[in-house]
Parts: structure tokens; C-alpha cells; sequence
């Protein structure tokens, strides 16, 4: 089939008119900058173990849903939904769950029912029937962006993977999941982590963080170079976990941004976002101002 040629004249003279619609900003400028929440984005995360994928992620969806009521599917295999809603109830009262009122509990846990849904992690999946569940959550939960965490927990269709072998699997995994966001508009975050060559790899002898794990690269995903070409945004969440004093930041390194005419950015390469965490690891802020609270503030429905 071909395509509607007037249709990509006109999104032509949106962007020669300075009038194409740009992602989602959370008026944070030095988050916006270099991320937006885009209709239709097939986002790759990528992060060693233990560095905070899965929080900083969900603390990203979460303000996004504050500032323009954005709903999420979380599908995570490697945390308990319980634990999940914790996080997010402790984030909204930037208080850890054992001193959060009991009037607050309630408001919270009604706010996150309404905006996030989570995927039963007793059952398995492989990306195909993945994809088939989120089409049928779709149906009764309108939700604007999914968390697929992590793509190494998803199982593997094994007569497809004898067919095409383990690198031609992943890229038709990855083929078919931003078929999926274009069609449904739908923007899929899918966390995943580094190979172990990564994990080897240290700053030099010379540089103020010495011995400690360099960030990966795009091209370290278990898998490799096939999933930032499939990408249409990829962001490195890495922290120095084992730092005396920079353990509780968390440096989001925006490493493509395909689409840079709707907003965003690539960071440079020693310069990434840096947001800290709260005391308690309730929340995070960004240069000493909590980031929730900024956009609570904004905000005359949810204060």
C-alpha cells in the first residue's frame, strides 16, 4: 500500500510553519529539554542492575500523569505490584508509606487506580502475547503509554526463534512493538539492561569518578546495536551506586531522540540530567527542588 502523499505534505508544512505539535513537556526545562512524552514513541531504557530503571521511569510516568492526566499499563515481571503502588503512593506524598495519613492513603491510592493499571506478574508472556494483552486492556482501560519491564524477563516463542535465530527474533521483536505504538498511539517504555562487557567497563585512572562503572553505551543492550535502531527514543538511566556521596543520583543520559523537531534532545556526553533523590527515596529533585512538588504547584486539580 502507499502512502497518503498529501498527508506527509502536510505534516511538511506544520513543520516549515513552526506548527507541528510538539511532546508533552512537564515545564521542568531542564527535563524538557531532552525528554517529552510522545504519542506514539517506542522508547528503549537501558541500565545496569540496581541503578533505579524501574523508579526513575515510573517517577517520569507519574509526573506525566499529574501534569496532563496521562494512564499507564505497567507490565513489570520483576516487581510486585504491591510494591510498584508503594513506590508511587510514597512518591506522591514524598513520605514513606508507614507515616502517610490515612485521609492522604486513600486520595493517593484513588489517584494511581485511575491513571495506572498493573499487569498480573504471575503469568509469563513472550512479546507476541504481550502485544495481544496490552490490544485487550486497551479495550476497557484507555491508557496512553505502557512499562514493559525488563525485555529479558519476556519469554521466547521458540519455533520463531528456530526460524529466524536469537538476533533476528529481536529485532522482529522490536519491529512488531513500534508497529504496535504507531498503530494504537500508544508510547511503549521497555526497560532493558546492559551485557556484561558493560558492566567491566570503568571511568580511567584520570577522571573524578576512577573505578567506578561508566554508563553503557545504546550499543550495549543484551542484544546489541538492533534495539537503538529500532528505537525512536533511548535514554541510560545509571547511577554510582557504590559513590560515598553521589550514590542517590540518578543521571539520565538521552542517547537518541529521533524526532527532535517535536521536542527533545540528545545530552552530551558528560552531561546528563541529574536528578537526586529525596530523603527516604520518596521522590527526586532537580537542582533542590522536588520535581512532584513543582508540578503539584502548577496544578489546581491535584494539590
Amino acid at each position: 500500500m502507499l502512502i497518503d502523499y498529501k498527508e506527509q505534505l502536510d505534516i511538511i508544512r506544520s513543520i516549515r510553519s513552526g506548527k507541528l505539535k510538539e511532546g508533552l513537556k512537564l515545564d521542568i526545562p531542564e527535563l524538557d529539554e531532552y525528554i517529552r512524552f510522545k504519542t506514539s514513541n517506542f522508547n528503549i531504557v537501558l541500565g545496569h542492575a540496581n541503578v533505579g530503571k524501574t523508579t526513575s521511569i515510573l517517577y517520569l510516568m507519574l509526573c506525566y500523569s499529574l501534569k496532563h492526566d496521562l494512564k499507564w499499563l505497567v507490565c513489570s515481571t520483576e516487581n510486585d505490584s504491591y510494591s510498584l503502588i508503594r513506590k508511587l503512593v510514597e512518591f506522591l506524598d514524598e513520605t514513606p508509606i508507614n507515616l502517610v495519613s490515612e485521609s492522604n492513603f486513600k486520595t493517593h491510592t484513588d489517584f494511581i487506580n485511575t491513571h495506572f493499571k498493573f499487569v498480573d506478574n504471575s503469568t509469563m508472556y513472550d512479546y507476541h502475547t504481550a502485544l495481544v494483552m496490552f490490544k485487550e486492556v486497551k479495550k476497557e482501560f484507555n491508557y496512553n503509554g505502557i512499562l514493559l519491564d525488563p525485555y529479558n524477563a519476556l519469554i521466547k516463542d521458540n519455533e520463531q526463534m528456530k526460524n529466524l535465530g536469537g538476533h533476528e527474533y529481536d529485532y522482529q521483536a522490536c519491529t512488531e512493538m513500534r508497529m504496535f505504538c504507531k498503530e494504537f498511539k500508544i508510547s511503549l517504555w521497555l526497560n532493558t539492561h546492559a551485557n556484561t562487557n558493560a558492566l567491566r567497563m570503568v571511568y580511567r585512572a584520570d577522571h573524578q569518578f576512577a573505578g567506578h562503572p561508566l554508563p553503557p553505551m545504546a550499543s550495549d543492550v543484551e542484544g546489541g546495536g538492533k534495539f537503538v535502531n529500532r528505537a525512536d527514543d533511548f535514554i541510560v538511566v545509571h547511577r554510582l551506586t557504590l559513590h560515598p556521596q553521589l550514590y542517590t543520583t540518578t543521571m539520565l543520559h538521552v542517547r537518541k531522540v529521533k524526532e527532535i523537531e517535536t521536542g527533545g534532545r540528545p545530552t552530551s556526553i558528560d552531561n546528563p540530567i541529574e536528578i537526586v533523590a529525596l530523603q527516604n527515596n520518596v521522590g527526586f529533585s532537580i537542582n533542590g527542588k522536588s520535581i512532584l512538588r513543582t508540578i503539584k504547584e502548577s496544578q489546581l486539580k491535584y494539590i
